[in-house]
């Protein structure tokens, strides 16, 4: 099977604060045919973000396929606040790193 990472794929892959509690990451495409090829690919599911991430299903808040935006929008809890002791990522921007190497099938 063929596949593309992610990073290749995507415009945009992000992360950043929502908010003290929440880490809210976008992954966003040029084009809707790509778009709708990484959605159908199921390599983005809830599921599999819990699973890259190695989080439990209640820190995931929000996941969600924006059609209009060519996106897919995910939200999880934090540990702890932001810019508490011990937080190493005080403005959530660096986690979404686990994302960049994700193998995408590419359809035959």
């Amino acid at each position: 099977m063929t596949t593309k990472k992610l990073s290749d794929l995507a415009k945009t892959i992000r992360s950043k604060n929502a908010g003290t509690d929440k880490i809210t990451f976008d992954i966003i495409f040029r084009e809707r045919e790509t778009y709708e090829m990484v959605k159908q690919s199921k390599a983005l599911t809830p599921q599999t973000v819990r699973q890259i991430l190695g989080i439990d299903q209640s820190r995931l808040t929000d996941f969600v396929e924006y059609d209009p935006a060519y996106a897919i929008k995910f939200t999880i809890l934090r540990l702890s606040p932001s810019g508490s002791a011990g937080d190493g990522d005080i403005f959530g921007a660096q986690q979404y790193a686990p994302f960049l190497d994700l193998d995408i099938p590419m359809p035959q």
